[in-house]
């Protein structure tokens, strides 16, 4: 009876979770039919407009109904489509941290020797910064050495590109401990004796029995790349106030703050603070649909 139960409440988390991020994801997918106005169209864009507070407060404008922002520009316009920014760099990212990682780990797990010795140094050495040093130091040499406008004009794919290299060594270490597990197994070693190649044997047999643990990791690094999109945006080394992610609008408003306009970043961190908890939660309710005895991904990831 109390696993039933238990099972109950699982699925109810996991439907309670999955609804809420497509409800949030949905909603920026479709920006441009449900936002009031395009943010990127300047002809739609009244300065004189600027810093009008959310409908339930004096002196909003019709039209606007969560206010505007420092330009005149609509914040619930503002905040779909940089949602929407903000969610293709975080599932872009995780990719090709699954894309690498896995690449890397199956060459170090099935190979071994110098190259999984050389691979797993390296990972280390990637391991003992935080992500976000990581992140910081290579968008700024990026930014150094191909300049600002660049930048600003390809930040999208630029922002996927040093998140994704900065977290590719959890997958690696991940795939390389499951396939040091599963090569030494009888199985692996019939499928060698009946003259399998290399390929085969990883692609068929190795990376099939990972999927599950790669799974439960991605659901917790799409909200880690997320938030560290928003945090190098804050910092300056996102995108840029044209093409505004979340992370930018916070930064946008952050110096209205103690003028009275908190609208500006409050209602954009409060949608990315409901879209990375739904991802969270989201994931941690697929662990435990997958395994309910291991524990939380938080603590994994947090070394707990």
């Amino acid at each position: 009876m109390a696993s039933a139960l238990r099972g109950l409440a699982q699925r109810r988390r996991l439907w309670l979770c999955l609804g809420l991020f497509l409800l949030l994801a949905g909603a920026a997918l479709i920006a441009p039919w449900l936002a009031p106005s395009d943010p990127y169209d300047l002809s739609q864009v009244e300065l004189r407009d600027s810093l009008r507070p959310p409908w339930w407060l004096a002196d909003s404008l019709p039209g606007h109904p969560l206010g505007t922002d420092i330009q005149g520009r609509d914040l619930l316009s503002l905040m779909l489509y940089g949602a929407r920014v903000s969610l293709t760099i975080g599932f872009g990212a995780v990719l090709l941290q699954l894309l690498l990682g896995v690449t890397l780990g199956l060459l170090a797990g099935y190979r071994g020797g110098r190259l999984d010795a050389l691979l797993m140094r390296w990972a280390d050495v990637q391991l003992a910064f935080s992500t976000l040093m990581m992140a910081i130091v290579i968008g700024a040499v990026v930014k150094a050495a191909f300049g600002g406008a660049f930048y600003g004009h390809y930040g999208i794919w630029l922002l996927i590109l040093i998140i994704g290299l900065s977290e590719w060594p959890l997958y690696a270490r991940t795939v390389r401990a499951s396939v040091m597990a599963e090569k030494r197994k009888e199985y692996i070693e019939a499928a060698r004796v009946l003259g399998f190649s290399a390929p085969r044997i990883v692609l068929r047999h190795l990376l099939p029995n990972t999927l599950p643990a790669l799974l439960v990791i991605s659901g917790a690094q799409i909200g880690q790349a997320i938030m560290a999109e928003a945090a190098l945006s804050f910092l300056g080394l996102g995108m840029p106030e044209t093409q505004p992610s979340l992370g930018s609008l916070i930064k946008s408003g952050f110096d209205y703050l103690q003028s009275g306009a908190w609208w500006i970043t409050l209602l954009p961190g409060g949608y990315l603070v409901l879209t990375v908890l739904a991802v969270n939660l989201l994931g941690d309710a697929w662990r435990e649909r997958l395994d309910p005895y291991q524990a939380p991904v938080a603590l994994i990831l947090r070394g707990g």
